[in-house]
């Protein structure tokens, strides 16, 4: 019985040896992200190719770049919100994408960041423009409302603790303009992803009004 016994015990033991040697598959799957699609040129700088929904991501104060993302993301039916950005001019929304589905908040009032929350739960973009960095007490709540609802939040001028991926802008040329007249038809940004997931790439995105309708992209 004794015999019996051990070789029993030692069954059970080499049972529980042997899940612990297997990798747990379930626990190594990642919650799929959702992603936010974005201009075709900018896709191939960003991983995964768009914004993750439920995240923020920081933008550098680059307004070409964000009037270009957020006239994509309406034209392609998605629902944006400006919150804090008076001055933002939205002209090229309404040529290129569709200013009905765009949300101004220009004052936000004395909690901007609650707005903000409040819109990440039903839309699909939210570009959010303050200073300095929220302490890990204020974001708290904040990050609860990204979470829990749809949008990518796009943070200008400022960032939430635990952002993840950063995007550098800048207009590094215009198009359309000679000889002090014509009409500004164009402008070339140079764009600079950095994400923990990935080494940072660059690239020259061509924004406004192209012979091909398409922000072009080169890589450099």
């Amino acid at each position: 019985m004794v015999g019996g016994l051990q070789a029993e015990q030692i069954a059970v033991l080499r049972a529980q040896i042997q899940r612990l040697e297997t990798p747990d598959v379930a626990a190594q799957v990642q919650p799929e992200v959702e992603l936010l699609g974005v201009p075709e040129g900018l896709s191939e700088l960003l991983p995964g190719g768009g914004f993750p929904r439920k995240r923020a991501t920081v933008c550098a104060e680059c307004a070409a770049l964000v009037v270009e993302l957020i006239s994509h993301v309406s034209a392609a039916g998605g629902h944006v919100a400006v919150v804090g950005w008076p001055d933002l001019s939205l002209a090229q929304v309404v040529e290129d994408g569709d200013i009905s589905r765009v949300i101004a908040v220009p004052e936000p009032g004395a909690e901007p960041w609650a707005v903000t929350g409040v819109l990440c739960e039903g839309l699909d973009l939210v570009v959010h423009k303050g200073t300095g960095e929220l302490s890990p007490t204020r974001a708290r709540p904040v990050l609860a409302k990204v979470r829990a609802g749809q949008a990518a939040l796009l943070t200008v001028g400022t960032r939430l603790p635990g952002t993840a991926m950063e995007i550098g802008a800048e207009v590094v040329a215009v198009h359309g303009l000679g000889r002090g007249s014509g009409r500004i038809w164009g402008v070339d940004i140079g764009v600079r992803v950095a994400s923990a997931s990935m080494r940072p790439r660059r690239g020259v995105l061509t924004c406004g009004q192209r012979l091909d309708a398409r922000p072009r992209l080169e890589v450099v």
